[in-house]
């Protein structure tokens, strides 16, 4: 009714925007990376008296991979910039002499991944023309692939290469970041922005088609065919082995969704929980060493026993051991 493409937030919600521009930009939001700023290695003199200056510019950089123009920054920041040091980029020249450069080519690569993989699901659909995006996303592809297409150039090739179910496989088993399974990566929706740009591609069909379900935990990508199966822990923080709710398949040939409720009185496990887990995330250390303890206790040997809650409860016992929190400890009986 409206002539406008709708977007799939969750499942049966979506949001319609009057302006393309608008639009386009809250695509390009929603596949930015966690970046944080690189720590200050160098004591520099004239970084430490004109930091607070220079906190904007690092920021911005930060946020989007490369340096703002006098407009981005704004009147109140660039005004003091140009005073002291004549101009944006020789402003930064002072940030880089304080941290390492490298840092910053790391958020850089971050943000370039991030456009590709927007305008790679862009491809499915009726691709934005330059003029309809954002000025700050123009600007970005500006600064960081040269030319709109050029960077166009360097997406067509992956929405073929989902095709590959090998090239996916390869890419999933090459993961420093998820849970390997024999025809599955089992990955924490929290870490889904530190995957390779082809396995957010991968997992974007789904949920920017379909939609991501809210209570969605952990993201299984499986291997041997093409689909995505969302699955909801709700106690995955506070329980040492969240018990699987719900679970919703994807079947990314024909966009086929099953949905399926597990039987609360002995519900599928999730064990080592840590592994689905960035490093960065605030409780892996704990969750890490309660992983270590129950191999070293023989808890993990069996996995297909120990697949449910009763199997879980039955190797415990076998095993003269309890949890108290995320920590084994012996019965008393």
């Amino acid at each position: 009714m409206l002539g406008v493409d709708a977007i799939p937030i969750a499942l049966g919600i979506y949001f319609v925007f009057r302006d393309e521009a608008q639009a386009e930009a809250f695509r390009a939001s929603r596949f930015r990376s966690r970046a944080t700023a690189p720590r200050i290695r160098l004591k520099v003199s004239k970084f430490e008296e004109y930091r607070d200056r220079l906190q904007p510019l690092m920021d911005f950089y930060t946020d989007r991979g490369r340096l703002p123009t006098l407009e981005e920054v704004g009147a109140q920041h660039a005004v003091p910039l140009q005073e002291t040091f004549g101009s944006i980029r020789r402003a930064f020249t002072v940030v880089l002499q304080a941290t390492d450069v490298g840092e910053w080519d790391a958020i850089a690569d971050k943000r370039r991944n991030d456009l590709l993989v927007y305008l790679a699901l862009s491809h499915f659909g009726k691709r934005p023309k330059f003029k309809d995006l954002s000025l700050s996303v123009q600007a970005d592809i500006k600064a960081l692939f040269g030319s709109y297409q050029q960077a166009c150039t360097a997406t067509d090739l992956m929405p073929m290469t989902l095709g590959c179910t090998e090239m996916i496989e390869q890419r999933c088993r090459q993961s420093a970041i998820g849970q390997q399974r024999p025809n599955s990566l089992w990955v924490h929706v929290s870490a889904l922005d530190q995957l390779d740009p082809l396995l957010r591609l991968y997992e974007g069909c789904a949920s920017r088609t379909i939609g991501r379900p809210e209570e969605a935990t952990v993201v299984k990508f499986h291997v041997q065919k093409p689909q995505i199966t969302y699955l909801a822990f709700p106690g995955f923080d506070k329980e040492p082995h969240p018990a699987l709710k719900t679970s919703m398949a994807i079947a990314l040939q024909d966009l086929y969704v099953r949905y399926r409720d597990y039987d609360p009185d002995n519900p599928p496990l999730l064990h080592q929980k840590d592994q689905t887990l960035a490093a960065d995330y605030p409780a892996y250390a704990k969750f890490a060493k309660l992983s270590q303890q129950e191999q070293k206790w023989g808890l993990l040997d069996d996995v297909k026993a120990i697949f449910d809650r009763r199997g879980w409860e039955q190797c415990l016992l076998d095993h003269g051991a309890e949890l108290r929190g995320h920590r084994v400890v012996r019965r008393k009986d």
